[in-house]
């Protein structure tokens, strides 16, 4: 299991999520915002692997980016965080990365956003940036979202997803959300039901996806892709790109 969401039993949600351990990066000292204007979240909770993903997009792209740990969000003001401009969580377990956030840190990062911040949440960060009154969450998009339900009795797979004015490609997905409810739909699972959505929120710039573009070749192992991982990997690199650049994706 690479990039898989949470592995519990929610008892006030109908849902069951799949597990991936989680890693805590230390992370080392932010680069300041003029050279590194990323934030990438490697904290408890995220998968280490999916780290290494899109880390690997952002220095094959020559973006600057610090990895930033649960205790250094933690220690950061809202200002600090709004210094940057964009704020990347990947995949892993949104249960336990909200867990080892402070309250006051996801209030700031919330604000943060709410404020200009951009947001680029992957999988188990798009289930974080939503709506939750069961588990901690950002609240910066107005919708619970729910697991994707196109496929049944598996956990990962490769899902064409397709949208208004982009190649159709096979993404790879793990337990993934739906995020129907919120933003313009840029991709659409084979059931129709959104893959990938962008939008405001407050001033702040969000882009959320349930699959992974930016998934190595090794995590495709036992699986029958067609579209080749370097194509999914230019449209992980168009994925950062519009967050950062607070850049509208073909939409519905």
């Amino acid at each position: 299991m690479k990039g898989s969401c949470a592995q519990a039993i929610i008892s006030l949600l109908p849902l069951a999520v799949a597990a991936l351990p989680g890693c805590e990066n230390r992370g080392a000292a932010l680069n300041p915002p003029s050279d590194a204007p990323i934030l990438l979240f490697g904290g408890a909770g995220t998968s280490a692997e999916d780290v290494a993903a899109v880390e690997t997009i952002l220095r094959e792209s020559h973006l600057g980016y610090s990895l930033v740990s649960t205790s250094q969000v933690n220690a950061m003001t809202e200002p600090q965080l709004r210094s940057y401009q964009l704020l990347i969580v990947p995949g892993g377990n949104f249960l336990r990365i909200g867990r080892n956030l402070e309250p006051s840190a996801i209030t700031r990062i919330h604000d943060a956003v709410q404020n200009g911040l951009g947001y680029l949440g992957i999988c188990a960060g798009a289930f974080l940036a939503g709506r939750s009154t069961h588990y901690a969450s950002l609240d910066l998009a107005d919708a619970q979202f729910g697991f994707y339900a196109g496929i049944y009795s598996v956990h990962k797979a490769a899902v064409v997803i397709a949208g208004p004015g982009t190649p159709t490609l096979e993404q790879y997905w793990e337990d993934g959300p739906q995020l129907g409810g919120w933003g313009a739909v840029v991709g659409k699972y084979p059931d129709g039901t959104p893959a990938i959505v962008e939008g405001t929120s407050g001033r702040g710039w969000v882009i959320l996806t349930g699959v992974h573009p930016e998934a190595p070749a090794s995590w495709r192992r036992e699986l029958s892709f067609t579209t080749p991982v370097d194509a999914d990997h230019a449209y992980a690199v168009t994925i950062v790109r519009a967050a950062l650049d607070r850049t509208w994706l073909p939409h519905e």
